[in-house]
């Protein structure tokens, strides 16, 4: 197992570098080059829209998204439309679930389990929501709000996409959006709980110890 990190780059650029590792790993399945990775990386301004979500969901038009400096694509991974950014983590697990015995429920289950323990770790109590994946506070209250983002695709058992955690995220960009399809809950991010920022290569740490324990076992 490989952890990488590829710093801010371009949401385009990492999505077609993923699909080329996805491929590699496909090709070598039960060999010795079964080489499988968990990327680490940031995004400029960029909203993306899942295979089943719907469109109206972005709430400006290209021109307001030109002055905000961000980006918009439909993408293959599921999930409704999300935002990612600088201050961000954005986690792409690369990983053959057949190779870590793991359901794709299964493992979105222990990828909110690595958030939560992470987040714990920084004193943040957060947990699951009914009916919708990701990691909130105030699960089931009116409070409700999302910390990390989770949507994924799997070709032959083979992940990609992943998760994105807001640790010094700009909230200010979700409100161009229904973030996930939601119009009655919020968003919220390290940086807003706690009342500072956080070391961003600290919490890449704490999400491979992670990582580590709970999927790479």
């Amino acid at each position: 197992m490989q952890f990488t990190d590829w710093g801010l780059i371009d949401y385009l650029e990492a999505w077609d570098k993923q699909r080329n590792i996805v491929e590699k790993v496909l090709a070598a399945k039960g060999t010795a080059q079964d080489e499988q990775q968990i990327i680490f990386c940031e995004h400029p301004h960029v909203y993306t829209l899942g295979r089943n979500g719907k469109a109206n969901n972005l709430l400006v038009n290209d021109e307001f998204l030109k002055s905000i400096h961000a980006t918009y694509y439909h993408v293959d991974r599921g999930g409704d439309i999300t935002y990612h950014g600088p201050g961000q983590i954005v986690g792409y697990p690369i990983l053959d679930l057949g190779r870590w015995q793991l359901g794709l429920k299964q493992y979105i289950f222990n990828v909110e389990e690595i958030i939560i323990r992470c987040l714990s770790d920084y004193g943040i109590s957060t947990g699951r929501l009914d009916g919708a994946t990701g990691v909130w506070l105030d699960a089931g209250t009116p409070k409700a709000r999302k910390i990390c983002a989770i949507g994924v695709r799997a070709s032959h058992f083979v992940t990609m996409h992943g998760f994105a955690l807001n640790v010094n995220t700009n909230l200010e960009y979700y409100r161009h959006i229904n973030p996930c399809g939601f119009v009655d809950k919020g968003v919220t991010s390290m940086q807003q709980e706690l009342g500072h920022s956080i070391s961003l290569h600290e919490v890449k740490n704490t999400l491979q110890k992670y990582f580590s324990e709970i999927i790479c076992k």
